[in-house]
């Protein structure tokens, strides 16, 4: 199998990813932002929604964004494929993987911060008077917890997403050792 056709399977994997984690991202932020229920409690109508935990809504925030960006490296990849050719640029690479990079772990962070506030919310705390929802508001915390659980799943397709650019990027340093064993390394 040849280097081009090498690097046509990797392209299309990491489209395939970059897709994958747009679509899982945007659905994470359609479970939390439209997620909401009201419950009467002593005569008066409480509303909790994803505004009420503060994490929840950066989390909402910062998979949105990472959406949008994947989707923009996604159409940066459709572009290269018609191009046809790889850009002889150092610069593209690297910024690519910079930015791979800083999308996975800010998805990874805002997660792990709207995962600690909500098993907060799930159990309560006594010491902060904090008490349980999800006892109350229990389609509420199954939605955000699906939206947490998919957040997880998009950081976790992120880290393999900045690996296939790190690959990207170290190869052009070089291609004839980096990972891609050449007829003459397997004939000897």
């Amino acid at each position: 199998m040849g280097m081009k056709m090498r690097m046509r399977h990797l392209t299309t994997a990491e489209a395939a990813v970059r897709l994958s984690v747009a679509l899982i991202l945007l659905l994470t932020a359609c479970l939390i932002g439209f997620d909401s229920q009201t419950r009467i409690i002593a005569y008066y109508h409480k509303k909790v929604t994803f505004r009420v935990l503060k994490s929840l809504e950066i989390g909402m925030y910062i998979d949105a964004a990472a959406a949008a960006y994947n989707l923009l490296q996604l159409g940066y990849l459709w572009f290269r494929v018609k191009q046809q050719k790889d850009s002889k640029s150092v610069y593209v690479p690297w910024l690519c993987y910079i930015l791979d990079q800083t999308a996975a772990y800010a998805v990874y962070a805002g997660t792990c911060a709207a995962a600690e506030n909500s098993l907060l919310v799930v159990r309560g705390s006594k010491e902060l008077q904090w008490m349980e929802w999800c006892s109350k508001y229990t389609r509420f915390c199954f939605q955000v917890g699906g939206a947490v659980v998919c957040s997880f799943l998009a950081a976790a397709l992120m880290t393999l997403l900045s690996a296939l650019s790190a690959f990207r990027l170290f190869r052009l340093y070089s291609p004839s050792r980096f990972l891609l064993l050449k007829s003459t390394i397997s004939s000897s």
